[in-house]
């Protein structure tokens, strides 16, 4: 039998190879395991219309995961803290702000740019007080008029120092867009502020007022904690230039004492007092 014969004979199961001898084309499995492809489960019959069924482990694992997130979500929003930051940052500043665009705060007789800001101090003052003067465009010597009653005193030391890193003056007062200054209050974590000035202006008639530092929430070891602010307080107000004598002044009570000018001129607070007339 011919090589020909053997071929038609088997109904053209072999074939020729280039390279060698007639071999048995590839064919469907006959019975066995199904090929890879078919021992996944899909969702909708065909593997083309369906979406791959995850297992019951992969599920748990991701919805433990996810509840983990939430829990700390959910602790770290459940602080009243973060809801004031929350709002302030994206809905509205407890704190608000206007330039001036001429004050003659010593009467000399030169203009100064100034910012006036006045408001609670809250937990994102700072970042706001920063874009506040980047508006303003103050420079060196310029004016920031303070009016508050306090609020975070973490915040508060941030923007007396970012008050002091650009060499602006602080007072306590208020002012219209003519120019004319009028006395005002600054008590608790505003005078944190207002010491980051230089020089510091004591507008006649202006109250600077100090008071022992509380906490909103408990906290574990109250004595300890405030042996920390303490000294927390005391470098910075030594930093700033300010006399050892306010941190005694805050400590000894925990209403606002309003000092006097003399007295804030004794503990170096004011270091420039005018009479704006």
């Amino acid at each position: 039998m011919s090589a020909d014969d053997c071929q038609d004979g088997a109904a053209g199961v072999y074939r020729s190879s280039p390279t060698g001898p007639r071999v048995m084309p590839p064919q469907a499995p006959q019975g066995g395991a199904p090929p890879p492809e078919a021992s996944r489960r899909w969702v909708g019959g065909h593997p083309s219309q369906g979406l791959f069924r995850p297992s019951f482990w992969s599920v748990t694992i991701f919805a433990l995961l996810l509840s983990g997130i939430g829990i700390r979500a959910y602790r770290d929003l459940s602080r009243p803290d973060a809801w004031d930051y929350w709002r302030e940052t994206y809905v509205s500043a407890s704190m608000t702000a206007s330039v001036i665009p001429a004050i003659d705060i010593d009467g000399s007789g030169q203009s100064r740019r100034a910012l006036a800001i006045s408001g609670r101090i809250g937990p994102a003052s700072a970042g706001w007080f920063r874009d506040q003067l980047d508006k303003a465009h103050l420079s060196n010597g310029d004016v920031v008029l303070l009016s508050s009653k306090g609020g975070s005193m973490d915040q508060a030391g941030i923007m007396g120092e970012t008050i002091r890193a650009r060499g602006l003056a602080t007072a306590v007062g208020t002012a219209d867009m003519s120019g004319r200054v009028r006395a005002s209050s600054c008590a608790s974590a505003c005078v944190l502020v207002y010491a980051g000035g230089k020089p510091r202006y004591g507008i006649k008639g202006a109250m600077l007022g100090v008071h022992r530092f509380t906490w909103k929430e408990p906290i574990d070891n109250p004595v300890a904690e405030a042996q920390r602010m303490q000294g927390m307080v005391l470098g910075y107000m030594t930093d700033m230039g300010v006399s050892s004598a306010i941190v005694e002044a805050m400590s000894q009570t925990a209403e606002i004492r309003w000092l006097s000018q003399q007295q804030a001129l004794a503990m170096n607070l004011v270091t420039t007092p005018v009479d704006p007339r």
